[in-house]
Formats: C-alpha cells, sequence, structure tokens
C-alpha cells in the first residue's frame, strides 16, 4: 500500500480512495477475527468468515492496486493511455510489490478458506491451513520491505525528512513482520501448541491488522 497526504473526504472517483477503503475493511476483519473473546462470542465458524472475507477484501484492493501500477507512466507517476492488465517492469519496486502483495492475497484467500473447514486435524491443518498462511505472510513481508525501500531509498534508513508516504510503507512493512510472526508461532499450534504459542499468534495477527487499518486510513489521504 502506498500513498500520499490530501484530504481524508469520500472521494469514490479516485482509484487510489478505494484502494485504501478495500484495505481497511480487510484489515478490519483480520484486527476483529483474533481478538480476544470474539470467537467465543460469534462462533469458530463465523470468527472464521470474517477472516475470508478480509482475505477478500485484500485481493480486491491488491488486484486495483496491481492495475494502478501497471497502467502508471513510470517517468510521470499518471496512467498510461492504453489500460494493461499486467506487464514487465522488472526494473520497478513498485512492480515487483504490488505483484508480489497480490500473490501473497492469494495464498491467504487459501488459508482462509479451508480456515472454514471443520475437524482438522494437525497434519491436514499444516498442509492445508498454516503453508498458505505462511507462503502469504512470506510475500506480504518481501512486498512491505520493497515499497518500503521504494519510497524511503534505503534498505532499512528512514529518510531526513519522513513523508505521509514513509509513514505508510513504515505502518505496513511492521504489520508484514507482525503477519510473520504470527504465521510462525500458529506453526506450533497444531502438534505442540499452548495458550502463550495461541495469544502469539493472536496477538500479532491483531496488530498487523491494526497497522495495516492504519496504513490504509492514512491512504485514504492519497490526493491524486
Amino acid at each position: 500500500m502506498t500513498a500520499g497526504a490530501a484530504s481524508a473526504r469520500p472521494a469514490p472517483r479516485r482509484l487510489t480512495w478505494w484502494i485504501g477503503v478495500l484495505f481497511a475493511v480487510g484489515s478490519t476483519c483480520f484486527f476483529v477475527g483474533p481478538f480476544p473473546g470474539f470467537v467465543e462470542l460469534v462462533g469458530a465458524v463465523a470468527d472464521a468468515l470474517v477472516f475470508f472475507v478480509g482475505s477478500i477484501f485484500f485481493t480486491t484492493a491488491a488486484a486495483l492496486q496491481w492495475l494502478q501500477t501497471v497502467n502508471a507512466n513510470p517517468e510521470s507517476k499518471q496512467r498510461s493511455a492504453g489500460f494493461r492488465i499486467a506487464s514487465l517492469e522488472p526494473r520497478s519496486l513498485d512492480w515487483w510489490s504490488s505483484g508480489v502483495q497480490f500473490v501473497g492475497t492469494l495464498f491467504f484467500n487459501v488459508d482462509t478458506f479451508r480456515a472454514l473447514q471443520q475437524g482438522l486435524d494437525a497434519q491436514a491443518y499444516d498442509r492445508l491451513v498454516w503453508t498458505p498462511d505462511a507462503v502469504g505472510s512470506a510475500c506480504f513481508l518481501i512486498s512491505g520491505y520493497l515499497a518500503y525501500v521504494a519510497v524511503s531509498g534505503h534498505l532499512l534508513r528512514p529518510p531526513r525528512v519522513r513523508t505521509p508516504d514513509w509513514n505508510i510503507a513504515a505502518l505496513n512493512l511492521v504489520g508484514c513482520v507482525a503477519f510473520g510472526i504470527s504465521a510462525v508461532a500458529a506453526f506450533w499450534l497444531p502438534s505442540q501448541g499452548s495458550v502463550i504459542d495461541l495469544a502469539a499468534a493472536n496477538a500479532f495477527t491483531a496488530f498487523g491488522g491494526l497497522c495495516f487499518l492504519i496504513g490504509a486510513i492514512l491512504l485514504l489521504r492519497e490526493p491524486c
């Protein structure tokens, strides 16, 4: 997710605004879903459905961002004359970031859809749920890091002037790290999980969702 800053008023004619809205809804689902007491309140199936719905919003937003990226003129950052659904720009960090992010959301779709199934044993959970989650989290981490480098111009060091673009990229990178930690914690749950493992997985998922939500809200201020 990339952004600038202007007004947070509704602007349905701007693609960036819709991307921000969709990411915000998806992020809210991943923030609320693992929140303490929520699954007890709504039940396991409804809780899993919240995650699945959130992943769909993530994928929709990522698809729009991909289209925005491939239809942008690298020099002017404006949309090109001809509409494209794909491009080949291996030297562009934005191209890699948006593409890897979109792939990551597809793995989250698989992960959250399979999680709707009931009665999975530990081996099935590893194969059907955790593996896509791990790959999706890795994609998010790579995408977030590339977006951060593209905005800051440095591998990790922040720029001298912290722009709204940098704030959003940094928030998203922190969220990606949190999702990665959650995936690692969730790996231990099927076979040797404990209450601590479950709490860690849920806490980092919720924290990652919160970071993405704040970044998405800031993205709504994108001026163009």
